[in-house]
């Protein structure tokens, strides 16, 4: 290697510095974008609010159903927190840049919270196992200590693992470019931006990918087997609907979350694109989180219910 390759390489080795391109592509939509994105903001938070305020408040909603409720409502609110600011900033500066820190702590929390997600949603299902497969066990299995348990165990379950993910992303050299084609510091677009043989990393990515979204997926998919032949073998239609609709939103919500996850991560990096790519990560980011209140709120008469309670009192 010569000393002005070296040289070369040694500056964007040492990247200070990403440029988040976003939306960029869209120069005449930048305000419509970033008064549709304040607006989705708005209603994330508001509508997980509400869960969050009606489950805490309702005597009614004091089961391990609606707590865990509440815990997703809250991980909605800190998973749509760690992208959305940023892309309204970028949207009403157009200052696009994210220093390199900022990048790798976005793509960190953003891991992270995710892991989260995908467990949160695997104890959910099988709070819903218990409570239907086993109904006369539920309140000594599903009790408050084991709740907690598990809730914590879903908040904290990630965080070494997606730790080193972060902390091995970015010991990699970044000699292609510093401009990511994306509106989020994430693996996918941060990976092509990475210089050399990046096999190992990418099949780190595919075995993390497997343990936090496969695994899950999988359990509850054996948890709604089992759910829908107990659903089946009930009496009466009145007792199969009551059944089926208090797990209905949930599957909903396993089915957007994970099936845009899925493509996203598990695919091979021959297939990426940068638009279908922004295309997926909107989906899960900001679209599901922004539906999953009105899915809960709307398909679930406890619910609405409480909600009801809620506004007659005000």
């Amino acid at each position: 290697m010569t000393y002005e390759a070296f040289i070369e390489k040694r500056n964007f080795s040492t990247v200070s510095q990403f440029i988040l391109l976003g939306f960029s592509d869209l120069p005449e939509l930048q305000g419509l974008l970033f008064g549709i994105f304040s607006i989705i903001y708005l209603i994330i938070i508001m509508g997980n609010s509400l869960i969050i305020i009606i489950t805490s408040l309702d005597p009614a909603l004091q089961k391990p159903m609606y707590f865990f409720l509440a815990n997703f409502s809250s991980l909605e609110i800190c998973y749509v927190s760690v992208t959305l600011p940023r892309i309204l900033k970028n949207l009403w500066t157009q200052d696009r840049s994210i220093s390199t820190l900022d990048c790798a702590t976005q793509m960190c929390f953003f891991l992270i919270l995710g892991a989260t997600e995908c467990f949160l949603l695997a104890v959910m299902s099988y709070d819903r196992y218990v409570a239907i497969c086993n109904p006369l066990h539920y309140p000594l299995v599903m009790n408050h200590k084991v709740c907690v348990q598990l809730a914590v165990g879903s908040w904290i379950g990630g965080i070494p693992v997606q730790i080193g993910q972060t902390c091995q992303i970015f010991s990699l050299d970044f000699c292609k470019s510093n401009k990511i084609k994306h509106f989020f510091c994430d693996i996918p677009p941060i990976l092509n931006l990475a210089c050399g043989n990046t096999f190992v990393h990418e099949i780190s990515v595919y075995l993390v990918a497997l343990l936090f979204v496969a695994v899950p997926f999988i359990l509850i998919l054996v948890s709604y087997s089992k759910i829908i032949c107990t659903i089946l073998q009930l009496p009466t239609a009145t007792g199969r609907a009551k059944a089926f609709s208090t797990c209905s939103s949930h599957l909903v919500v396993v089915l957007l979350f994970f099936g845009s996850a899925t493509i996203t991560y598990l695919r091979p990096k021959s297939t990426h694109s940068a638009g279908i790519d922004k295309l997926l990560s909107l989906f899960y980011t900001i679209v599901t989180p922004m539906f999953n209140p009105m899915i809960y709120s709307l398909r679930n008469k406890d619910v609405v219910a409480a909600l009801r309670k809620l506004f007659l009192k005000r």
